[in-house]
């Protein structure tokens, strides 16, 4: 009986000796990983390479050239030989408003003009016999020959007669001016196209009355385009286009063409928003950033249509051969230690990469200079060669800072 007792004792030793270790294993890997508080991090080299800057917008393509077809005079169209997406010869027929009252108006007003004419006749013939009657009451007044209040009614008459030819000359010239407007008018019920191109919309229909401009806004008929020579209008934030020119290189991305990118040539540049006035800035939200309308021209041929999506990337400066690093690398701290004295400016935060010295992170103050998709320019702070942190992204735009313990990560050169 006394050696099963031994065993089973035995037994409950080594139990509970493989219980202890177990738990001293469990607590010495919760102690040290409680004390790994390294971050993990990658890093990449400061290299020397060429950026160009870009400018990223979003717009439409839209004609360069268009023109929007409203009616001068009000009537109803009796003729409208075209049809959306027809193809138009300068001086082709687009449509004929309805003429009878204007044919009408020139008429009556060709009349007129013929009756102050014959007005005007009358009145020099009056005239001339008045000149001839005063230029010989002179002479017998002279001579004592008439009495002072017929030579004074003498004049009168000829100075009436001078009125009335005045008057006569002043209605030609009214006649004449209704005439012509009127014939103007009859003239503009014939409406042809300015220029070789494309109805790229069509508003009206046969038998529509429309509206002229003369008075208001006119009705838009239709809009006839050179579908040939197309642009690109893009909005660019007040921020970005000071940077644009006219003359710089883009490079264009249409929806419609996802495996194309088209060149293109910035040709205008809007000098004020394209809603801007008085009442709209008073109205308009303040956190809504202006955006200004460029224009850039498509080198590139292709089959657009107007209004479709795009997207431009101009190139607005240039580097070569200087530092650069990963975007990714770089991010901003706020100054250490405190502000200067008497100092009423706020603080900002600085621009800053960071190194490794001993395995542990360094802040090093840098100042950027142009970017592109995927490197900054460092003007000052590196050195060509210099290992920086590139990432990951948490642990560069929040977590380091000086004398923070990191693990290094794979070495990749910035390509």
């Amino acid at each position: 009986m006394p050696a099963p007792k031994k065993r089973r004792r035995r037994k409950g030793w080594l139990l509970f000796i493989l219980i202890l270790l177990a738990a001293s294993g469990w607590g010495a890997s919760r102690y040290f990983k409680k004390e790994d508080t390294s971050i993990s991090v990658q890093t990449a080299k400061v290299t020397r390479r060429d950026i160009t800057e870009l400018v990223v917008a979003n717009g439409r393509i839209q004609p360069v050239t268009q023109v929007m077809i409203s009616p001068e005079v009000a009537g109803e169209i009796m003729e409208l030989p075209v049809k959306e997406g027809q193809t138009v010869k300068k001086g082709d027929l687009l449509v004929q408003i309805k003429a009878d009252t204007y044919t009408a108006n020139k008429n009556a007003a060709e009349a007129t003009f013929r009756i102050a004419n014959v007005g005007k006749q009358q009145a020099q013939a009056e005239k001339e016999r008045a000149d001839s009657e005063f230029k010989r009451s002179q002479e017998l007044f002279k001579n004592k020959l008439i009495t002072e209040s017929a030579y004074i009614e003498s004049k009168t008459q000829h100075a009436l007669a001078q009125l009335k030819l005045e008057n006569a000359e002043n209605q030609i010239s009214q006649a004449k001016f209704a005439a012509d407007k009127s014939a103007d008018d009859l003239a503009k019920t014939t409406i042809r196209s300015p220029l070789d191109g494309t109805i790229t919309k069509l508003r009206s229909q046969l038998g529509e009355r429309v509206l002229g401009t003369s008075f208001n806004m006119g009705t838009e008929m239709m809009t006839v385009a050179k579908l040939d020579e197309m642009e690109a209008r893009v909005d660019i934030g007040e921020i970005d286009v000071v940077l644009i020119q006219v003359g710089q290189t883009a490079r264009i991305e249409v929806d419609a063409f996802k495996d194309k990118k088209f060149k293109g040539t910035v040709t205008a540049i809007a000098n004020a928003t394209k809603s801007f006035s008085a009442s709209q800035s008073m109205q308009q939200n303040s956190t809504e950033a202006p955006k200004f309308e460029v224009r850039i021209r498509v080198d590139d041929k292709e089959a657009f249509r107007p209004g479709m999506s795009v997207t431009a990337e101009v190139e607005t400066r240039s580097r070569k051969n200087i530092l650069t690093v990963p975007i990714q690398a770089v991010t901003t701290r706020l100054p250490v230690g405190p502000p200067p004295p008497n100092s009423k400016e706020p603080v900002k935060p600085a621009e800053v990469v960071f190194t490794i010295e001993n395995g542990k992170a360094k802040m090093l103050p840098v100042k950027t200079g142009i970017s592109d998709n995927e490197h900054f320019e460092l003007e000052t702070g590196v050195t060509e060669g210099q290992e920086i942190i590139s990432g990951g992204y948490k642990a560069v735009s929040k977590d380091l800072d000086t004398g923070k313990e990191v693990k290094l990560g794979p070495t990749t050169d910035a390509k």
